[in-house]
């Protein structure tokens, strides 16, 4: 048995060792001479003075445990981790609900329309926008659906499984492998996060081209609404006007309740190449993965470190592209071989791959880690086309960098590519500089606010999976068109007209 932490990332038991904590400091206290990393551990649950639940609802789906509003108070931000560390919880949910069927579903939005009350659909809590955070709400539901995890039909002809949203990834998997199948959508947050949280959010997943977002495998949809349910029918495509799930995926639980999906599925892989290749300079990284977005080889993993990611997670200073191919139907050697032939003057080296995987996986805990030594170690994802990307680039590294010595003193900017698309990469920035304990999540607030202005300016997106809850919504506003967002909001209002689902994300709450 495993125990979530209340805190942050994951579970308890798979925090980092002694050994990685000791290896992680000893690192940042090379690079970041000076910084002060002092230890501080979080505070027990039971010490907390949380404040008394201002609701009573009926039945026995509602939990008002203190330790239960707790994990549901907050997603998995920066800022959500530092804010628990100092012991300050913040507005908690009142009560979370655990629905057991659609029909409860339907009875806790008609109990809460009825009595006032908000509702913020949980997902894994894995969010790092500050998209479950009951911020700034009076009276809320947390809505749980962590019951509704099976796998409710398979279709082998059609390759497509009938799946219900409140099932973690590592459960949906081991489902579906009797059928001989797979969804293959590996976000990092895999473990802990569920199917509904990812068609709510549009995540991103294992496939750095083609199949890169949820949306790739979405087939059709059933939605909760406080005014009734949306089904839309299973089709392979269509182009009956506008797609109805085209508006629920990344509707962030603000239209509906996300229950059940159809999923398009395909057999496990069988056949698998990669390969790590080292370039003597950045610019000559980034035109060589150009060549191979554009090539229409649709490498499964086609990640490309910055030498500052590179040193940090792989153990190399020069920039690294991380490449993979695999098929379910036919061997992918002579994909990877022209992949590398594009790489030009690049050199094939080994380890490299092995080393950044393992970090990615560890990655979470670790920021969890270096946040309790006043470290502040975050991210911004971004994505624009190829021909913008030198301007944006040296945009944002220069407002991080300038950011990072006016808050912090000092401080490292890395970057990576996540995702390829033949039109443009999405780049994935890190930020690392010692913090000053006490005002972590006010120097986090600063940068982020720099960062994201860089981003939004120089024309980029503002998220480019990471959805945008209540931490983006400045910037959101200003990427969208007016018309949309006045289409948006009458969505809203006919789905919701009450405005009780997440209010705040999306859309400007009602007065």
């Amino acid at each position: 048995m495993t125990t979530r932490s209340w805190w942050g990332w994951g579970n308890v038991e798979d925090a980092v060792t002694p050994e990685e904590r000791r290896a992680l400091t000893d690192r940042v206290g090379a690079v970041l001479p000076g910084a002060d990393l002092t230890f501080h551990a979080p505070p027990d649950p039971s010490s907390l003075d949380l404040p008394p639940s201002r609701i009573s609802p009926p039945g026995d789906l509602y939990s008002a445990d203190p330790v239960d509003r707790l994990s549901h108070a907050r997603g998995q931000a920066y800022r959500d981790v530092t804010r628990n560390l100092a012991g300050d919880v913040g507005p908690l949910p009142d009560a979370v609900a655990r629905p057991r069927t659609e029909q409860d579903v339907v009875d806790v939005l008609d109990w809460c329309s009825s009595h006032d009350v908000a509702v913020i659909p949980f997902g894994g809590g894995t969010s790092v926008v500050g998209g479950v955070e009951p911020r700034d709400l009076d009276r809320v539901v947390t809505l749980d659906l962590s019951a509704l995890d099976q796998v409710l039909e398979v279709d082998p002809t059609s390759r497509a499984a009938r799946i219900q949203a409140g099932v973690l990834g590592p459960s949906l998997e081991a489902q579906l492998k009797p059928f001989g199948l797979t969804l293959r959508h590996f976000p990092q947050s895999f473990e802990f996060s569920t199917l509904g949280g990812w068609l709510a959010t549009r995540a991103g997943g294992h496939y750095a081209t083609l199949y890169t977002h949820i949306d790739d495998l979405t087939e059709s949809l059933r939605v909760v609404t406080p005014s009734g349910i949306s089904e839309s029918r299973r089709l392979p495509g269509s182009g009956a006007g506008p797609s109805p799930d085209r508006l629920f995926l990344g509707s962030e639980g603000t239209l509906g309740v996300i229950t059940e999906a159809w999923l398009r599925l395909q057999s496990p892989p069988v056949h698998r190449a990669g390969a790590s290749v080292r370039f003597s300079s950045w610019e000559r990284a980034v035109e060589a993965t150009r060549l191979i977005a554009q090539s229409g080889l649709h490498p499964a993993n086609c990640r490309l470190l910055d030498p500052a990611e590179a040193f940090l997670n792989a153990g190399s200073a020069t920039s690294v592209l991380v490449l993979a191919f695999e098929s379910a139907d036919h061997p992918v050697d002579a994909l990877l071989a022209r992949a590398v032939e594009l790489c030009g003057d690049g050199e094939v080296v080994e380890g490299a791959a092995q080393r950044w995987r393992k970090s990615f996986l560890r990655m979470p805990y670790q920021r969890d880690a270096m946040a309790q030594h006043a470290m502040i170690t975050e991210t911004f994802e971004t994505a624009c086309t190829w021909d913008r990307f030198p301007e944006l680039h040296a945009a944002v590294v220069a407002a991080a960098t300038e950011a990072l010595q006016e808050v912090c003193g000092i401080g490292v900017v890395t970057c990576r590519f996540t995702h390829v698309y033949p039109d443009g990469p999405a780049p994935y920035y890190g930020i690392y500089a010692p913090g000053r304990w006490g005002s972590l999540t006010s120097q986090w607030d600063e940068i982020k606010a720099a960062v994201s202005e860089a981003l939004v300016s120089a024309g980029g997106t503002i998220t480019h999976h990471h959805a945008v809850g209540r931490d983006h919504m400045p910037w959101y506003a200003r990427q969208r068109p007016d018309l949309f967002a006045a289409a948006l909001s009458g969505a809203k209002a006919a789905l919701d007209p009450q405005g009780l689902l997440n209010p705040g994300v999306l859309t400007t709450r009602s007065t």
